[in-house]
């Protein structure tokens, strides 16, 4: 059964239909088999990091540093793949490209770029993004952590929290607030330094197979040759933008995947002495799931053809992360409920996509405030402040 239900794949080039098919690949081999395991363990083997730096996986759309530089189309089937697989690994995937490599590309100096994109690109290095702190997640530009200038450098100091990579990251790219001019800036943060650390958040329900910490900063010094060009709320913006459309195209993988073990189950159990897939009730959740995928599917591939036409803009992002999680999220909690008992089991994908879900419901933006983001653009109102 073709569960590209609008024959997207038409439209695609032969190298995307390439790319496509390599990710898919590498799920089929590397993940699908070990990927129940990995999340009732709660980890993400490294070694699986470093394979999707050989096959070119991390920022594809940058041409040099030894990255292939395809198209963003292109890159969003990457993720769509990989997050067929399991959120956790597109995750790590996203935040390596579109939130550690992404800012040192776009802001960063030539001395920069050539020292940390070649490494981070092949997955010899792996890197993770310290925006959300402890007290400020959707609001963050209240950061509190502080970059205080000292000796050709600054010394940091502050928390983040849930950031994904973290306790096996080599480099941070770290937001902070100087306390001379009270501007936001960037920060590469090698996390061997003194004064950094990156204990793991334990406990997660959600997302296990990903690796996801905190970064404790105390006078952990940077010297100024690992200051990002930029100051402001745009940096990070920028990041977030790149990397709510990974999640984006990412959430239709997810979704897809329920809905392929949702229809192979339903034709493969009997009950009553026929198929459940034959009966209405379940062909009508069927009917339902595919629609969502289909209409997620559309969102992004215009995403994607804005992106290379350099004309899309966060809020066109913000409704696509917002609508694709959501839809995900209850094609997940439906394909379960086709499986009966057996879908709360690692041995089928339905439960472990459902509590993925619950996490990029929420992170890069929650569900709520990209509602506010699209309705302040919609009526020039903001609902943010008073």
């Amino acid at each position: 059964m073709d569960f590209d239900y609008l024959d997207l794949d038409s439209d695609l080039t032969e190298e995307q239909r390439r790319i496509r098919d390599t990710s898919r690949e590498f799920v089929e081999d590397r993940v699908k088999p070990d990927v129940g395991d990995w999340y009732q363990e709660g980890e993400l083997p490294l070694d699986v990091l470093r394979e999707m730096g050989d096959l070119g996986f991390y920022l594809p759309t940058v041409d040099g540093y030894g990255l292939p530089g395809v198209d963003y189309r292109s890159y969003g089937l990457v993720l769509q793949e990989l997050e067929a697989g399991d959120s956790g690994v597109r995750s790590a995937a996203s935040v390596q490209g579109s939130l550690v490599m992404y800012p040192i590309h776009e802001f960063g100096s030539e001395e920069q770029r050539e020292s940390y994109l070649p490494s981070l690109g092949s997955g010899d290095e792996i890197g993770c993004f310290g925006l959300t702190e402890p007290e400020h997640g959707s609001d963050p530009s209240s950061m509190e952590t502080s970059a205080e200038a000292d000796d050709d450098g600054y010394r940091l100091n502050g928390v983040k929290t849930w950031i994904t990579n973290a306790p096996v990251a080599d480099v941070a790219v770290v937001w902070a607030r100087d306390t001379d001019t009270d501007a936001v800036k960037g920060f590469v943060v090698d996390t061997d330094s003194d004064g950094v650390e990156t204990p793991e958040i334990t406990g997660k329900l959600s997302l296990r197979a990903s690796s996801t910490g905190e970064i404790h900063l105390d006078d952990a010094y940077v010297p100024e040759e690992d200051v990002l060009g930029v100051e402001g709320m745009k940096g990070p913006l920028k990041c977030l933008t790149q990397g709510r459309y990974g999640v984006a195209w990412g959430a239709v993988g997810a979704a897809r995947d329920c809905l392929e073990s949702a229809v192979e189950y339903g034709k493969d159990r009997e009950q009553w002495g026929r198929a459940i897939a034959g009966f209405q009730m379940q062909q009508e959740k069927i009917a339902e799931m595919a629609t969502e995928v289909s209409t997620s599917n559309l969102l992004v591939h215009r995403l994607a053809d804005l992106q290379e036409d350099d004309g899309m803009r966060p809020q066109q992002v913000s409704m696509a992360k917002r609508h694709n999680a959501e839809a995900a999220r209850d094609v997940a909690r439906t394909a379960r409920e086709m499986l009966g008992g057996n879908g709360v089991t690692t041995d089928y994908p339905p439960m472990r996509h459902l509590a993925n879900m619950e996490t990029v419901y929420t992170y890069e933006g929650t569900h709520d405030v990209h509602s506010l983001i699209i309705g302040e653009d919609l009526t020039g109102l903001s609902a943010f402040h008073g």
